[in-house]
């Protein structure tokens, strides 16, 4: 099954003043576009998971990226590069999701030091972008255990996720 895929980011922002000697308006308009292609290589990745997961109080879970996940056909899904990562964490979570490396076997070369681990915040964001031929390596059996834990106790925390790879 031939993937493509392509992810657009917008931002426009406006900052208004006025003052007795200055009056105007500067704007920071920001716009990233990565696309992808079938393949392996640059711009290319050909491997796609997504869900919706919620996790009970004080709960985590490790995402073996190297042969448990299933796409929406059906078909397991092994990565050998992530080439995109997305975590969006709901708006109605009273606690962070909090992305990083499994206990053993973690998948984390995407971030610097020993036990790295990103906070998304409730209604934030995570992406992160790889679309060169290497991306992020995944490793079966040592390095393939990516962790979505909840941050805090007394309520559950809902995300969205999804991967992008290469099986080579």
């Amino acid at each position: 099954m031939p993937l493509s895929a392509r992810a657009l980011l917008q931002l426009s922002a406006d900052l208004t003043s006025s003052g007795d000697l200055f009056s105007g308006t500067a704007s920071t308009p920001f716009s990233r576009q990565i696309s992808f292609s079938d393949g392996a290589g640059l711009n290319q990745a050909n491997r796609i998971w997504s869900d919706e997961r919620t996790l009970v109080a004080s709960a985590n879970e490790d995402l073996d990226l190297a042969g448990v996940l299933t796409d929406p056909f059906g078909a397991t899904v092994t990565f050998a590069r992530i080439k995109a990562l997305i975590v969006a964490a709901s708006l109605a979570n009273a606690n962070n999701v909090v992305v990083g490396g499994g206990a053993s076997n973690p998948f984390i070369n995407w971030a610097s030091g020993t036990t790295p681990a990103v906070i998304v915040r409730p209604g934030g964001l995570l992406a992160l972008f790889a679309p060169d031929a290497t991306g992020y390596v995944v490793t079966g059996g040592t390095g393939d255990l990516l962790r979505v834990a909840n941050s805090g106790a007394g309520t559950p925390v809902t995300y969205q996720i999804v991967l992008i790879g290469a099986a080579s």
